[in-house]
């Protein structure tokens, strides 16, 4: 004799992540917005996911190195100018760009139409050093060299100095 599944039972294993269009946590970066679409509370913190949107001309952050987590970026729209140390690689769209720990990079929309990316962290800590910085913004003080840079350290990112 089978028995017969129990709904009302608590469940103790994974739920299901379901986030829709216009939903998510939205952090806005000056002309960067950026929607959460996994903070890493799904997944155990082994991944997060975001998708941002990079206005026209929009620079990115002084080139940098994690130290723990893998940032990988996929290109929905537009084209992205990767820097990685010394060399420029345009993505278009359809493009994956992954960048393991120790990798100095950063990234720029230099086009006259915005670019969509979609970012992944592994772990999924990084998303919380954005979070940081939105607090900066909000709380009216500006985003310094040195307050970006403080809140890089919490989350074993350094700038890539020795590029300069």
């Amino acid at each position: 004799m089978t028995e017969e599944p129990r709904n009302s039972e608590p469940r103790t294993g994974p739920v299901l992540s379901v986030v829709g269009p216009g939903e998510g946590e939205t952090i806005v970066l000056g002309t960067t917005r950026m929607r959460v679409l996994e903070d890493g509370s799904h997944t155990g913190h082994r991944l997060a996911i975001t998708e941002s949107v990079l206005a026209p001309h929009t620079q990115g952050p002084p080139q940098h190195r994690h130290g723990l987590h893998d940032e990988g970026f996929y290109v929905l729209s537009g084209t992205v100018r990767f820097t990685v140390g010394d060399e420029d690689h345009d993505a278009t769209t359809g493009t994956l760009v992954m960048v393991p720990p120790g990798i100095p990079h950063t990234f720029a929309n230099l086009a006259d139409e915005p670019a969509v990316l979609l970012s992944t962290f592994t772990p999924d800590l990084y998303v919380q050093y954005f979070r940081d910085l939105h607090e900066v913004l909000a709380g009216g003080r500006p985003l310094t060299p040195q307050a970006n840079v403080d809140a890089m350290s919490r989350y074993a990112t350094e700038p890539a100095t020795d590029l300069d």
